[in-house]
């Protein structure tokens, strides 16, 4: 499969380099110097003869809300126009949904600090639910932990738990195994590690499982 990273000089888009170049995927690696994502004409040119798309970008500096939404309308009309219609968007935990139901960046002392950038993804998220791209956004459940050694699998999740934490190695598991799959337009899952004692399973191929090793 062709794959097109965007955001690949990103830890996160690194470590989604890394994972679909051993799994024998062509990767196309694609940094902020090679591609102007918020230029669609740019995206385009980038993604012509990719199967699929991933987004691992961020703003270098300026206004977050004003990035995202200028990148995400840039894909949505630079991959279709380049016949590529999936998308894998890595998001941010704070849109998914607490266990009562409520993102952190709507709840009570959400620190101001961060709701430009979470903001900023939820912007995002608009621009593609309007879009003609199938696309699924993945984010960590709660944070990257760039310490701890990859524990080979993950678990997948609807709701967000800001306590938890998940390598880059893993996460990047779960962005390659979404980008084999078909597509699912819409939806937003996060990545835990994977539940104690979950059979082992092959990382690649199938992430409608919830737990992956």
């Amino acid at each position: 499969m062709k794959i097109a990273i965007f955001g690949a000089g990103g830890q996160a888009g690194t470590a989604a380099v890394i994972e679909a170049s051993a799994r024998g995927h062509h990767v196309t690696a694609l940094r902020r110097a090679d591609a102007d994502i918020t230029n669609p004409q740019a995206v385009a040119r980038a993604a012509f003869g990719q199967d699929v798309a991933i987004g691992a970008v961020a703003p270098a500096d300026g206004d977050p809300a004003g990035f995202y939404r200028a990148a995400a309308s840039s894909l949505a009309a630079g991959l279709v126009e380049a016949g590529v219609d999936r998308l894998v968007w890595v998001s941010i935990a704070s849109l998914l949904p607490n266990a009562a139901g409520v993102a952190p960046v709507d709840a009570e002392g959400f620190p101001a600090e961060y709701r430009p950038f979470s903001l900023g993804h939820r912007a995002a998220l608009e621009v593609f639910t309007g879009s003609d791209l199938i696309w699924t956004a993945v984010s960590p459940a709660g944070d990257f932990d760039p310490h701890r050694s990859p524990q080979g699998g993950y678990t997948m999740t609807a709701v967000g738990d800001l306590s938890a934490r998940i390598t880059y190695a893993d996460h990047a598991r779960a962005i390659v195994d979404l980008a084999e799959q078909p597509g699912v337009r819409g939806g937003h899952v996060g990545v835990l590690p994977p539940s104690p004692g979950a059979p082992a399973e092959p990382g690649e191929g199938g992430a409608a499982r919830a737990d992956r090793q």
